[in-house]
């Protein structure tokens, strides 16, 4: 059996898009989840809002019915309702909960992580959560975790393993010192197999090579797109844009250099 799990996380490219907020890493997250449905339409692809701002559901306009936090807080409910007996059948039956709240779309499936957790500690109920995660995530070729803003959810250790770390950053020294200080973190919590730095809503792409990225090996150089801002304004799934918008041009750009596509 622990071969087998062994054999399911080599299969799995589990791919996690962090940065500071503001730097149009949500929108990168649903232009890569449209390159890997294209790209491999007969191949099951997961697509993860781990953002507790639920930003993705949105540009992928995907409802959501419920997500882990929702269960999580179901179990501790009981839990503070002292009907541990309860807590522990609910905790079992959280893997099921889990998988009905997998939201099926066309050619890919969603889930969403949720708000922040509430205070108190309940080790147990998010360990055991996690690791079903990731069994969910062994289930599936390749998976996309949009991450929240800053290094919290690495802190956290929501992203322990993850195949590839796509670092999103836009022209502003801020977001450059953010994915630095994510990338530092990373090395000590993650266990990531490659990863680059994806330059985003810059002016032009010859200002990438000016920008201090820390010596990381740069993906792809994305400039502003304004039919990428009238899409988001108008509240439109990123998956009508065309294969030569910026944001899709430069997430394929992104997957061809990780090798994931060709």
């Amino acid at each position: 059996m622990q071969e087998q799990n062994k054999s399911n996380e080599r299969k799995t490219k589990i791919l996690a898009v962090a940065g500071k907020g503001g730097v149009g890493k949500t929108s990168l997250a649903a232009a890569l989840v449209k390159t890997l449905v294209k790209e491999f339409p007969d191949k099951k692809i997961l697509a993860i809002d781990a953002d507790p701002a639920v930003g993705l559901s949105s540009v992928l306009n995907v409802e959501v019915p419920q997500t882990i936090d929702d269960i999580r807080k179901k179990v501790i409910q009981t839990v503070e309702d002292g009907d541990t007996k309860s807590a522990v059948e609910l905790l079992a039956e959280a893997k099921y909960d889990i998988y009905d709240a997998i939201v099926e779309q066309d050619g890919y499936a969603f889930i969403a992580i949720g708000r922040p957790e509430s205070a108190g500690c309940y080790c147990k109920i998010n360990s055991y959560l996690k690791e079903v995660i990731t069994l969910i995530s062994d289930g599936f070729d390749y998976v996309v975790i949009d991450g929240e803003a800053g290094i919290e959810q690495i802190n956290r250790r929501v992203m322990e393993k993850v195949t590839h770390l796509i670092l999103v950053t836009d022209a502003s020294r801020k977001g450059c010192q953010v994915i630095q200080t994510i990338k530092k973190v990373a090395d000590e919590l993650v266990m990531y197999e490659k990863y680059g730095v994806v330059a985003n809503r810059i002016p032009e792409k010859e200002l990438a090579e000016q920008m201090d990225i820390g010596g990381m090996p740069l993906l792809a150089a994305i400039e502003s797109d304004k039919e990428l801002a009238s899409c988001d304004m108008k509240g439109e799934n990123v998956f009508y844009l065309p294969e030569d918008a910026k944001i899709v041009a430069g997430a394929r750009e992104a997957l061809r250099k990780l090798e994931i596509v060709g």
